[in-house]
């Protein structure tokens, strides 16, 4: 896999567990900090869709 540039959110500082994203032209990647070597590869689409989905309280318990 190509070298990607991973962010955080700034809430999770230097934390251990925190959702990590990598952006490029062509697809989102989503992995976690305690896991880093598994990653999610999203289309741009299915990216948008998840942020609304989280945004709407869908993943609420």
């Amino acid at each position: 896999m190509k070298d990607l540039t991973w962010q955080r959110p700034e809430a999770c500082g230097e934390g251990p567990s925190c959702p990590e994203v990598a952006v490029t032209s062509d697809a989102v990647y989503v992995r976690s900090s305690l896991l880093p070597d598994a990653i999610a590869q999203l289309t741009t689409d299915e990216w948008r869709d998840l942020l609304s989905a989280i945004r709407a309280g869908e993943f609420d318990a």
